[in-house]
């Protein structure tokens, strides 16, 4: 069985309203010296009977369809575990 973490961040440029409320909040809270805050997502699959690079071909593809914009959104992902 193969887990994969797939991380999706806004690429840089973008505009962030979550992020900075996020840092504006901290702020309000006393914690300073945030530059920058940026709010992304972060999803584990768990996948059967694929080897790690048909799982890796899989996981790409579900990113670019469908987990994240490729046009505002990067994505990186992780798999691990042994195929079985």
């Amino acid at each position: 069985m193969l887990t994969a973490k797939i991380y999706v961040t806004l690429k840089p440029g973008v505009l962030d309203a979550q992020g900075d409320t996020v840092r504006s909040a901290l702020e309000t809270l006393g914690f300073e010296g945030l530059a920058d805050v940026r709010i992304g997502k972060f999803m584990v699959l768990t996948l059967n009977s694929l080897t790690k690079e048909e799982a890796a071909a899989q996981v790409e593809e579900m990113c670019r369809r469908l987990l994240a914009n490729p046009v505002i959104e990067d994505y990186s992902f992780d798999i691990e575990g042994a195929a079985g």
